[in-house]
């Protein structure tokens, strides 16, 4: 018999392995002072392209004041309780309409959280009859929601209609023996490479498949489409989306998430949906703070615009540059280089202490072995002045990369 303590402390997993390495520059870093595309890390203002604000309503005035008023108002405390039992309120309501308008579906059901949000309907949505089929890079939410599945599941190849279309025929001969139904999932836009998921070629397979469809568009609402509703939006499909799941985490700058369907779907979702029926309701100041920043996406067009602008200049620069980015169609910007962990450390290093530029970095084993990417989110606050600034660090620092200037030993966070 093994201590459940002296088994984890020993297997500390894939990331917690380089936890004494990374923690506090790599991992858990602390970046201070107002958010924005300047920020203090490590003592120093650094050039930020890591947070998830991309229209940049982190701190706008108006923002900050619905927060400050609505938490002077109410606190942090009310409406107190889970929303079917004592925790529904006129403004929790209100937000669910409005985003039900703004996303052109019939109804919405708000949720605490994006990640818990999308764990959650999946487990309600499916029993063990059901057959889930799903893209090979989902989030790990998703990944999450299936392990609650005792039922089968397929995975396809990203973005592979060929794949996709041979798992739903097996999904499809199972659903025939087992009585159930087929649930396909994948992402509007994937947050790791930029790509949209092909949502319109998805729909297209419901002339020959019967199943129902589930979008999670974290990255894509606020950023995607002629009026920001998404990438449902964007590839003119929204109405063959089933069940068109967000999160405020990402264009919002807020907590919170919503999912939206047929008044049917959404209120056995209110009457079934374990981690809303059993959690505490959004505070007030984070529901009137998100209906305020959805009223400014409604209405203030150039937010997005100036968004895109950064985004274009960003990508473009990078690809004449000679850099690989993937295939990104979206704000979501990876730069993607070849290296050894320990020269990924160095590179993260050097960006943040020789050109004050802090960027996400990812690396193995989130990553194939050899792989480096650095992850940058532009945002509509940044400014051309910033990517300028970037592209030419970029440059320096892939010179310095191939001509094997980076050596084999890990910077360790603890030698700072």
């Amino acid at each position: 018999m093994n201590d459940i303590f002296e088994k984890v402390v020993k297997r500390m997993g894939p990331l917690g392995q380089y936890a004494d390495d990374a923690h506090g520059y790599y991992t858990f870093p602390k970046l201070t002072g107002p958010i924005g595309p300047r920020m203090v890390f490590n003592g120093k203002p650094r050039l930020n392209w890591s947070l998830n604000n991309y229209l940049g309503l982190a701190n706008h005035p108006e923002v900050i004041k619905a927060d400050a008023d609505a938490a002077a108002q109410f606190g942090m405390a009310y409406p107190m309780g889970a929303r079917m039992m004592s925790g529904n309120s006129d403004y929790h309501e209100q937000l669910e309409n409005d985003l039900a308008s703004f996303i052109g579906k019939p109804e919405v059901i708000l949720l605490n959280y994006g990640y818990q949000g999308v764990v959650s309907a999946i487990d309600c949505l499916v029993d063990r009859h059901d057959i889930i089929v799903y893209d090979a890079e989902s989030h790990a939410c998703i990944l999450d929601g299936m392990r609650l599945h005792i039922g089968k599941r397929f995975m396809y190849q990203h973005n592979n209609m060929e794949s996709l279309e041979k798992q739903l025929g097996h999904a499809t001969k199972l659903a025939e023996k087992t009585g159930g139904g087929i649930l396909v999932i994948t992402e509007g836009v994937f947050g790791m490479s930029g790509s949209q998921g092909k949502l319109k070629e998805i729909i297209e397979l419901k002339k020959k498949f019967n199943f129902r469809f589930f979008v999670d568009d974290a990255h894509g609402f606020g950023t995607m489409g002629k009026t920001g509703a998404g990438t449902g939006e964007e590839q003119n499909c929204m109405d063959g989306i089933d069940l068109y799941f967000s999160t405020f985490a990402k264009s919002m700058a807020g907590i919170g998430a919503f999912i939206g369907s047929k008044p049917e779907i959404i209120k056995f979702l209110r009457y079934n949906m374990r981690s809303q029926i059993y959690a505490k309701s959004l505070p007030m100041p984070m529901v009137i703070g998100a209906i305020k920043r959805l009223e400014l996406i409604r209405t203030r067009p150039e937010l997005k615009e100036n968004l895109w602008k950064v985004v274009n200049a960003l990508q473009n620069g990078l690809r004449e540059a000679g850099f690989n980015i993937g295939l990104t169609t979206t704000p979501v910007t990876p730069v993607v280089l070849s290296g050894s962990p320990a020269e990924a450390s160095q590179i993260a290093y050097d960006m943040r202490e020789t050109y004050n530029i802090f960027c996400s970095i990812v690396m193995y084993p989130v990553v194939p072995k050899g792989v480096i990417i650095l992850r940058l989110i532009p945002t509509a606050v940044h400014s051309l002045e910033d990517v300028a600034e970037t592209i030419a660090a970029f440059k320096e620092v892939r010179h310095k990369l191939d001509n094997g200037l980076y050596g084999t030993e890990v910077v360790s966070a603890r030698s700072m």
